[in-house]
């Protein structure tokens, strides 16, 4: 998920380049930290992650999408409205744009593929929307059932895959399986080939209605090892990767030809209690989980782990996210903790148990348990593998303390609503312990100008910051990646293999993360 963004800007650049080119050609071959899946070529199956877009974003595209400085864009639908009273989303149909095997994209697909969505947020859209009519040949009406300020957040963002289309003939005669064997979008690379969890390989879609790619080929190569991942820079058999950090991202700073960028990305990482609801467990306990806080150095958990090119928050959402509230920062305070454990009962410290993280930060962990360790807090880690990973947590098999994180974009509801605090936790003032790693401060929100029918604040502009937010070892991370070729005036230059320049800086482009 820390890749997405960087992806994005970089699919867009190969895309988005002078007319003056005119056919696509050469190859540029991605290194990603991540194992390839099938489930990533249908957008019905997006999770609340965010890297599936990597591969949405080149075989498929959406009614509206984010967009280099355009966090909403129009795309397949070449504009849309809401109603005054807001139960009516309108979008009209972008003409004479075709799917990969040349039939046209038709309203009929739009409603198709919004019906067959069962993501993440499968069930928030069923509970709101009331019906999905086609109008004409161009226009598609989505009512809803009572007005819902975060719809186009849900469905014209990479909050969710529901805006994205797919083909309704093609898919109904192969198949969800068959579909997934052999996706077919309308975006700006065709599917080729596929190794699962090993290999992807896509050809440029000279009719791509926006503009021709300039890269013929892009190859996606799964390397979960970091160490394998920069050895394949070094010897050019891979022209961009993704996620270094500690020792090896200085490596990469040091080495001739390649260039380390951070890419702001709406990532944090935060630790969660499992057995914090469990009166007999010590983490119910909020001087327990306090002590926990202050036991981690955070700026130099920075330091070692991302170069220092973090920014250390307090709260799962993302700075940048609309109605985020800015939660204050606990210093770290190893002395205080001790004190708080004594307090709690425990002071010789006590046995917490395993810390289970995703393999790929691993490290992170493993330096999160060794600052427990000191004030007495003993962890034995365990990594998992990163698919094993996600379907343990969403399956709730693992316990004592999780160490988990999000890069899915949206606002501060669409995070708070997929990773927030449980319902028994919504009506108290007490601080309660939720998703993160001390408790969450419940904050009664002001009286603001609301639909007569609803209750619900219709102008986003007076909407409040979610209450509620929580407070924790959250750390919102860039993206570190590397470049194999030079830099100038913010252009990375592609030297190999014949592609064209990239017209943009992959660093600054992503306007909806520059505030993160």
């Amino acid at each position: 998920m820390r890749s997405f963004l960087a992806s994005l800007v970089v699919l867009l650049s190969i895309v988005n380049v002078p007319a003056a080119v005119a056919s696509p050609e050469g190859q540029m071959t991605f290194a990603l930290q991540v194992s390839l899946a099938p489930v990533w070529f249908d957008p019905a199956e997006t999770t609340s992650t965010s890297v599936p877009f990597i591969v949405l974003y080149a075989v498929h595209d959406a009614l509206v999408k984010a967009m280099p400085g355009q966090p909403m864009a129009p795309s397949l639908a070449e504009s849309w409205s809401v109603s005054r009273d807001g139960l009516v989303y309108e979008f009209v149909l972008r003409k004479g744009v075709k799917f990969h095997n040349g039939e046209p994209v038709t309203l009929e697909d739009v409603k198709f593929s919004f019906e067959r969505y069962r993501g993440t947020a499968a069930s928030a859209f069923k509970a709101r929307i009331a019906a999905v009519e086609v109008v004409d040949a161009q226009r598609v009406r989505f009512r809803l059932k009572q007005p819902w300020p975060d719809f186009m957040t849900y469905y014209g963002t990479p909050a969710t895959g529901a805006g994205w289309i797919v083909p309704r003939k093609y898919l109904e005669k192969v198949g969800d399986e068959g579909f997934k064997r052999a996706p077919i979008g309308a975006g700006p690379y065709k599917f080729v080939a596929f190794n699962p969890g090993v290999e992807l390989v896509l050809e440029a879609n000279e009719q791509y209605w926006r503009k021709t790619p300039s890269v013929k080929t892009l190859v996606f190569r799964a390397v979960p090892d970091s160490s394998t991942r920069l050895a394949m820079l070094k010897r050019g058999e891979a022209d961009i990767a993704f996620t270094f950090r500690g020792v090896l991202a200085e490596e990469v700073r040091r080495t001739p030809g390649l260039t380390l960028k951070a890419v702001a990305a709406p990532v944090t990482e935060w630790l969660y209690f499992a057995e914090q609801w469990d009166p007999k467990s010590p983490w119910s306990d909020r001087r327990v989980r306090l002590a926990a806080n202050l036991a981690i150095d955070r700026q130099a958990l920075n330091e070692a782990e991302t170069l220092g090119l973090s920014r250390v928050t307090a709260s799962i959402i993302p700075r940048g996210f609309d109605f985020a509230w800015p939660a204050p920062l606990y210093e770290y305070d190893a002395a205080r903790a001790k004190r708080l454990l004594a307090e709690a009962g425990y002071p010789n410290g006590f046995d917490a148990g395993t810390l289970f993280s995703d393999v790929l930060y691993a490290p992170v962990a493993e330096t999160i348990a060794n600052y427990f360790r000191l004030v007495g807090i003993r962890m034995v880690l365990k990594p998992i593998e990163r698919a094993g990973f996600f379907k343990a947590v969403q399956e709730k098999r693992v316990k004592n303390v999780i160490l988990i994180g999000s890069g899915a974009l949206g606002n501060a509801a669409t995070r708070q609503r997929r990773h927030g605090w449980p319902r028994a936790a919504r009506t108290s003032t007490e601080a309660i312990p939720t998703s993160r790693i001390s408790g969450a401060r419940w904050r009664p929100r002001p009286t603001r100008p609301c639909s007569p029918r609803s209750g619900i604040p219709l102008d986003l502009r007076v909407r409040t910051p979610s209450g509620g937010v929580g407070l924790g070892p959250d750390r919102q991370l860039p993206v570190l990646r590397t470049v194999r070729g030079s830099e100038a005036q913010g252009e990375v230059t592609k030297r190999r293999r014949g592609a064209e320049s990239l017209r943009t800086s992959l660093s600054s482009k992503v306007s909806t993360c520059q505030n993160c």
